[in-house]
């Protein structure tokens, strides 16, 4: 498993934009996938985006165009850009890991972070 450390969330008034960051332990970083979720209050946990280890990315339709995923192997970093954000995108969010390096099965996500709360106020 890895250790995962996201930063960057915060208060940000609607239309504006935060770029949260994970930071990641260990030396197999680039063989994992990483994935961003988010919870609301009262409301499930959501996949919001993923990349897997070759780079492949995958968004929730209601937020293509909005956000994005990358990764940066050399600094053990994945990114989440949220651009345009609005007062539903209130939640915390989560960055995981996956070791198959797919990306595209929740339950293959076995490294999770401590999560970073994301406001957006209208």
């Amino acid at each position: 498993q890895v250790q995962l450390v996201e930063s960057g969330g915060g208060l940000v008034q609607a239309g504006g934009s935060l770029r949260l960051s994970c930071a990641a332990s260990g030396r197999t970083f680039s063989s994992y996938a990483m994935g961003w979720y988010r919870q609301a209050p009262g409301k499930e946990r959501e996949l919001v985006a993923a990349i897997s280890s070759g780079g492949s990315t995958y968004y929730i339709d209601s937020l293509k165009g909005r956000f994005t995923i990358s990764r940066d192997n050399a600094k053990n970093t994945v990114y989440l850009q949220m651009n345009s954000l609005k007062p539903e995108d209130t939640a915390v969010y989560y960055c995981a890991a996956d070791p198959t390096g797919w990306g595209q099965v929740e339950a293959d996500f076995g490294s999770w972070g401590q999560g970073t709360q994301v406001t957006v106020s209208s």
